[in-house]
């Protein structure tokens, strides 16, 4: 009996495991450290690499876009069809700082594979996830006897995801329409755990802010003058205690404007999760959890928006009592935000607030950063169930769960420049240790996230018509 196109997919997969995973050792061999300067020509060799694989995988189109910063990748393989979607997919080829004195039992930058898992630095964060779609986009033509992807295939491979994307909105602007898509596909994310397969939905978006205060022009004696003068310090302290009330709810009017409520379903599927509270407060390495009234933890990470102080100063320090109205204080918040939440509306919600706040006799100056927006994919979107029907073939039919982020990222930005749907789709697990010492990934997650790669394509180019 000929092959079905699943077992295709995998004597295919098997196939060329090994060299695949050679490939992406010595891509893993590139401190592509974006943080760093001294490794400045490293991110560019970095995108060198992947340019030349891209073109050795079959792209007709591999270019380096530079930036103000560090270089992305840029790829593109028609279809042929002209009826077929556009998919673009997103990730980034840099990786964190990483040293064998940080606790590393390898050389971060000589990956090893040990007991079914690659260990080194970007292996799951995130070239390793990147990397999966070449072997899946040539198992996929492998598999179907096409010559060219049943969907316009395009990747965008950024080079400072590290560092914050500090040119990324900028570069997405600036080439939209080399980079118009039906659909973005993120592989800059994970599952529950090894044996929960999931999708997310969608990441919470961020605004952040500092605030200083200014009272006397110069710290003043606080039995002279206490009582009779304003204190910074005391001002900062009452914005805080403000900030949210008895059940933790923000106080900031209009803060929560456009903010649709969580559905039955959605705190359903929510709840479906093998969460472990005690675990998660391991991890956390906090002893207790606080939170909005109402909601879960999970759906309090994922669902909700949140006001934190992220710092707080002023007035003296040292060791001992110093007896003074401190001249100035400083406050420096942030705002994570969900799907239908506007920064520009929140930015001036923040700053009205804070005004009035302001006693006479202290100045206050508020400063906000650039803002990181709220991304979510419908649940019942097309393209998002042709993720799912792709990964659940990939897992032998294994039910696909759905989670959310609650970090912020740059698929917001692919989402509001090309007004695309965003997709996540990784296979990297909590225990791969992102940003930490002796990352890895796990071989048959990888290899799983291959075979999802090669169903995708085919699904999504009937289920985008």
């Amino acid at each position: 009996m000929s092959d079905t196109p699943d077992s295709a997919v995998r004597t295919y997969i098997e196939e060329h495991r090994d060299a695949f995973l050679g490939d992406l050792a010595e891509w893993l061999r590139i401190p592509s450290v974006s943080a760093q300067p001294a490794h400045d020509a490293d991110v560019r060799r970095s995108a060198e690499w992947l340019a030349a694989k891209l073109a050795e995988t079959g792209f007709p189109v591999a270019e380096i876009w530079p930036t103000p910063g560090a270089p992305a990748v840029f790829a593109e393989w028609p279809s042929g069809d002209p009826d077929a979607p556009t998919v673009l997919v997103y990730g980034h080829h840099d990786v964190q700082p990483a040293a064998r004195e940080d606790g590393w039992h390898t050389e971060p930058f000589e990956p090893q594979i040990v007991d079914g898992r690659m260990y080194g630095r970007g292996a799951a964060d995130d070239k390793g996830q990147v990397f999966f779609h070449t072997l899946g986009v040539r198992a996929h033509l492998a598999a179907t006897g096409r010559t060219a992807p049943a969907v316009n295939l395009k990747l965008l491979i950024e080079g400072e995801e590290e560092s914050g994307s500090p040119n990324f909105r900028a570069l997405v602007e600036s080439r939209a329409a080399r980079l118009a898509a039906d659909a973005v596909i993120v592989s800059d994310t994970g599952m529950w755990s090894e044996t929960t397969p999931t999708v997310c939905t969608g990441m919470r978006g961020v605004a952040d802010c500092e605030i200083s205060l200014y009272g006397p022009d110069q710290d003043i004696h606080s039995g002279s003058f206490g009582g009779a003068v304003p204190n910074p310090a005391t001002v900062a302290a009452r914005i805080v205690a403000a900030l949210h009330d008895a059940d933790e709810h923000v106080t900031i009017p209009g803060f929560y404007d456009g903010i649709a409520p969580l559905t039955d379903a959605e705190r359903e599927l929510i709840a479906e999760l093998p969460f472990d509270e005690a675990s998660w407060l391991t991890t956390a390495k906090s002893y207790g959890t606080l939170g909005e009234a109402g909601f879960s933890t999970l759906e309090r990470v994922w669902t909700r928006p949140t006001a934190e102080v992220n710092g707080i100063g002023g007035g003296y320090q040292g060791p001992g009592g110093k007896t003074i109205i401190p001249s100035s204080a400083q406050l420096k918040l942030s705002f994570r935000l969900v799907a239908g939440q506007d920064p520009d509306h929140v930015e001036k919600a923040v700053r009205q607030w804070v005004a009035e706040r302001i006693p006479a006799g202290v100045r206050h100056e508020i400063a906000f950063g650039a803002a990181t927006r709220p991304c979510l994919t419908s649940l019942d979107h097309p393209a998002l169930q042709s993720v799912v029907r792709a990964m659940s073939r990939a897992f032998d039919g294994q039910k696909i769960r759905f989670t959310r982020e609650g970090g912020s990222g740059p698929a917001a930005d692919l989402q509001d420049v090309l007004g695309a749907p965003v997709l996540f789709l990784g296979v990297s697990v909590p225990s791969d240790g992102w940003h930490a010492p002796n990352e890895k990934v796990e071989l048959d997650l990888l290899l799983k996230g291959v075979e999802t790669t090669a169903h995708l394509w085919g699904d999504l180019a009937a289920a985008l018509r």
